[in-house]
């Protein structure tokens, strides 16, 4: 009997994303029946297993990141980012020791990093500890930030693309059609692909928000945002549902605003295709999971583009604009006037809406089954990439 593969999902828990795919891979892994052993592995546990950060600092690194988004404190991200990416490099010979040591002692077949900034350190310790495994970064993002966020010039690795624009960027990084993948969208988990559980206009009617116009669903990712304050203000006459996420202070405030319209506050769910499935429209940021999944879902957006808007989301807006399921606006200050412009143009935007079919979840597992099939062959050894500009 042949030995099962063992395939290692590589993510951390900055902004929950990174987490979600890697967890909704496993899930429909599991689900087709492949052969495969599936190990989620978490970096920050790999790289820090003494928990040395939180014992210094009293919280994990990821906590600081997603405080801040908690609390709207994204500007200046983009000077952190570089900051982070100058310490990682320098960091990058520790990096690879300690990434190596797992490898030799995990023995993966398969290592797929679902995370950005630190590729160049997971793909050179496979590469050194166990030659021959192939390495697979699949991004959870539209589109790259360059340089050196998500793609890594020079490197014999596969790239899953989840847009058109991501492998326009993998190809100006020099790299060659057989390690390039593209899927039709971002990763959702399997549970927006499964048939409604309950009638829509009876749990509309349940809550309250039957008979009140259009309802919006309001969700900032999940630990939830200050912003949803001012949102909720400024369309105190319609119907909303306000997901908050882990954020229980901001549901306790957002419940005692005044609203002449009914509106249902959630807390941390994680049946948020349930309740994604009773709004007419979404209003969030554009992180790549929300709206994707709002997408989906057949909610045209509403999103926000600013100096505040983190780098690596900024595409995301423009995407919306390319595709037609949305509007853009400088800030929430306006999102009166934007949602009564979604609300005015509803079945054009919903439309456009189902025009897209995302199936990535399902797209992915076969494509690491085919770099898998790639790697026994001797004669398939990929190319390095040529070292080109913006990668």
């Amino acid at each position: 009997m042949a030995k099962k593969a063992t395939v290692d999902l590589v993510y951390f828990n900055a902004g929950g994303g990174h987490r979600a795919a890697a967890q909704a891979l496993e899930a429909v892994i599991r689900a087709q029946r492949r052969p495969w052993t599936v190990r989620l592995v978490n970096l920050t546990q790999v790289l820090d297993p003494q928990g040395l950060f939180r014992k210094l600092t009293g919280f994990d690194p990821e906590d600081l990141y997603n405080k801040r988004l908690q609390r709207g404190w994204t500007l200046g991200l983009a000077h952190e980012l570089k900051l982070l990416q100058a310490g990682i490099r320098l960091a990058h010979p520790t990096l690879v020791r300690t990434l190596q040591q797992h490898w030799l002692r995990t023995e993966p077949d398969l290592v797929v990093s679902l995370v950005p900034n630190f590729n160049r350190a997971l793909y050179d310790s496979v590469a050194g500890a166990l030659p021959g495994v192939p390495f697979v970064t699949v991004m959870t993002d539209l589109a790259d930030h360059p340089p050196r966020f998500w793609i890594e010039a020079g490197q014999r690795q596969h790239l899953v693309c989840g847009t058109p624009q991501a492998l326009a960027q993998a190809r100006a990084a020099g790299y060659a059609p057989p390690q390039l993948h593209l899927t039709s969208g971002m990763i959702l988990r399997p549970d927006f692909y499964a048939p409604p559980a309950v009638d829509r206009d009876a749990e509309r009617r349940r809550l309250g928000l039957a008979g009140h116009g259009p309802v919006g669903v309001v969700l900032f990712g999940g630990h939830g945002s200050r912003a949803m304050l001012g949102i909720a203000r400024r369309l105190a006459d319609r119907p909303l549902i306000l997901m908050c996420g882990h954020n229980r202070e901001l549901a306790q405030r957002l419940r005692e605003l005044p609203a002449t319209s009914p509106r249902v506050v959630v807390e941390f769910t994680p049946d948020v295709a349930y309740w994604m499935r009773l709004g007419d429209y979404f209003v969030g940021k554009p992180g790549p999971g929300s709206l994707s999944e709002a997408v989906h879902c057949g909610l045209p957006v509403v999103v926000t583009l600013n100096r505040w808007t983190m780098p690596q989301e900024r595409y995301n807006a423009q995407w919306v604009r390319e595709q037609g399921v949305g509007v853009v606006h400088r800030s929430f200050a306006t999102v009166r006037e934007a949602v009564d412009d979604v609300v005015a143009r509803l079945p054009e935007l919903q439309a456009a809406v189902r025009r897209i079919d995302n199936r990535a979840v399902f797209e992915v597992p076969e494509i690491l089954h085919d770099v898998m099939v790639m790697a026994e062959r001797p004669a398939a050894a990929l190319p390095a990439p040529a070292l080109a500009g913006g990668a």
